[in-house]
């Protein structure tokens, strides 16, 4: 950049620099964005024709901006990616705590040094990535922290009187002149905090101890918070909102296409897991149905919402346990089964509120639940669906492509499929199912033979979903039998309960 060599206050009058005020010079470069057709934000999926648009208009209209959703939704991510809007540098005046503008210097420091040395006052450059400040708001957060007080320290050893100018200590808002400053969760912030905001978003006062100051900070605020937030633990003060120009609703994921994308981008996998695991689609698309699937359950609490987190963490749990089993197989590679996914409750069960009903219930058991459920609404999706009334004979005919597999079953034979099986027995116990391949064959075109064993197993979990057979989860794996002789033998051990009761009466 041409303007980077120049070191001192007149170089700079002679350059022909212009200053701007945050709020433009995000405007201008946004105008410039636009008009070539540029991305706003990098690695946003989901948000191109709703979010994103806001933001965008919101930072032409030059507002602060409240970003108000659910956790996991990227409201974060927005606010830090907004820097990239910046221009790349920027002169102060060297040394100074606040940023100061040479121009327009509003420190005692930048002040007395500008009158001293005038033209030679040195001047420093500062690229945009530093030009970003954060806070997560907790009720232990002062009004010291975030706007600045007394340092009787500083009073000390510079022998300084308390009445100086000299003696205040900057808190991280002033720090951040010329800057993005975020402040998370918002409504966690005591309300008398939120007070001291005020006249630095509106008229730009700031007020330190009693000194009176008119400090016109140059700042572009961005919050951010959680809608339940505002009954369950706080609220935003009304006229803090108010003087918060645009707020900006977040969302989830709307189809399993942008969760994939957001998942597949966001997961930590080592290069080994890359090369050796195989995600077959199916079970990329199971891990995504897994939490609109939570976000529906009635066992979750959808004020607290699921976040995307649950399938990174999902899918990292995913891959880990088909690692897990090709080590102790001494298998270089491996496909990752549907069994695999119990090795995911752990990432379901730490990222989900439950409700009332779901904490009697049990987080495994609702981690199953919900399982089960994203196992139904993926798997009418390939299959004729089990359970929808069929009034034509054609929807009627459908259904019987089950009954080979159902007649397997009802002639006494059972299926373990273990977890840490080896490759050879994993597809030696499916292909005991008379009629599983053929009916994988004929309703999935162009399956590949890598991923034929997932989806024979996959028709299992899907028939046991919709009550044709009966799955039973062991220590190590699922058994599959009739559903009719497992009520039959869960009854008579019922009975039996019930006999030994008596006789020990």
């Amino acid at each position: 950049m041409k303007y980077q060599k120049i070191t001192t206050l007149g170089q700079l009058k002679k350059s022909g620099y212009k200053p701007k005020s945050i709020k433009q010079e995000l405007r201008d470069n946004l105008v410039e964005r636009l008009k070539s057709h540029k991305k706003t934000f990098d690695k946003i999926v989901g948000f191109d024709t709703t979010v994103i648009p806001d933001v965008e208009r919101a930072i032409l209209s030059k507002h602060n901006i409240l970003l108000l959703g659910l956790r996991g939704q990227a409201k974060t991510r927005m606010a830090r990616q907004m820097v990239n809007l910046l221009d790349e540098y920027i002169p102060i005046v060297a040394g100074s705590e606040i940023l100061d503008d040479p121009f327009q210097p509003l420190s005692v420091f930048a002040k007395n040094l500008i009158e001293i040395n005038g033209d030679e006052t040195p001047i420093a450059w500062v690229h945009r990535d530093e030009r970003f400040g954060e806070k997560l708001a907790t009720p232990d957060v002062t009004v010291a922290d975030l706007i600045g007080d007394v340092d009787p320290i500083k009073a000390a050893t510079q022998k300084l009187h308390y009445a100086d100018e000299r003696v205040l200590h900057f808190g991280i808002i002033p720090r951040c002149n010329r800057s993005i400053f975020v402040i998370n969760e918002l409504p966690d912030l005591q309300a008398r905090i939120q007070v001291a905001l005020f006249n630095l978003l509106e008229e730009g006062d700031l007020q330190i101890r009693g000194f009176k100051l008119r400090f016109p900070l140059d700042i572009l605020f961005v919050f951010t918070a959680n809608p339940e937030d505002y009954t369950n633990r706080g609220s935003i003060v009304t006229p803090l909102k108010d003087r918060i120009e645009s707020q900006i609703l977040t969302h989830y994921p709307k189809t399993i296409e942008d969760a994939r994308q957001i998942t597949a981008q966001e997961s930590k996998l080592s290069k080994e897991q890359v090369e050796n695991i195989v995600v077959p689609d199916l079970v990329k698309d199971l891990v995504e149905h897994i939490a609109f699937a939570a976000r529906d359950s009635e066992f979750v609490d959808e004020k607290s919402g699921v976040s995307a987190r649950l399938t990174i963490s999902a899918m990292e749990n995913l891959v880990s346990t088909a690692e897990r089993r090709a080590l102790m197989n001494n298998e270089k590679q491996t496909v990752v089964r549907i069994s695999d996914l119990a090795g995911v409750f752990p990432a379901i069960t730490g990222k989900i509120e439950m409700v009332y009903e779901g904490e009697q219930e049990g987080p495994v058991r609702v981690a199953q639940n919900i399982l089960d459920k994203a196992i139904r609404n993926l798997f009418v999706q390939y299959f004729p669906n089990p359970s929808k009334p069929k009034k034509r004979k054609s929807q009627q005919e459908e259904v019987l492509v089950f009954n080979t597999v159902r007649k397997y079953f009802e002639d006494g034979n059972v299926v373990d499929l273990l977890t840490d099986v080896p490759e050879k027995e994993y597809e030696e116990n499916l292909d005991k199912v008379t009629g599983l391949r053929d009916l994988v064959l004929s309703k999935i075109q162009g399956v590949k033979k890598i991923e034929l064993n997932i989806w024979m197993e996959f028709v299992l979990h899907g028939m046991a979903a919709y009550s044709l057979l009966s799955k039973f989860q062991l220590e190590q794996g699922n058994k599959f039998t009739d559903i009719t002789s497992a009520m039959f033998n869960f009854a008579r051990e019922e009975d039996v309960d019930d006999d030994l009761k008596e006789l020990f009466k």
